[in-house]
């Protein structure tokens, strides 16, 4: 049985926002949460991920493993 008085409040129904937008609910000690990044916007999930190669290491790395 936990002890009474030393774990924090739990809210079930925690609103995460980012840029002002809720964007979903969870889990959480703090009633609200505020991200600067989410699967929504980080470009790795949204398709708008570029790699930025000054040095020709990605297409040394295609040609060695023959990779089109």
């Amino acid at each position: 049985m936990p002890k009474d008085k030393i774990h924090p409040k739990w809210f079930n129904n925690s609103k995460v926002y980012c840029d002002g937008k809720e964007i979903m609910t969870v889990g959480s000690t703090k009633k609200t949460l505020n991200v600067d990044i989410w699967s929504g916007n980080h470009p790795f999930f949204t398709g708008s991920q570029k790699i930025l190669d000054s040095e020709g290491r990605v297409e040394k790395f295609m040609k060695k493993y023959k990779i089109k």
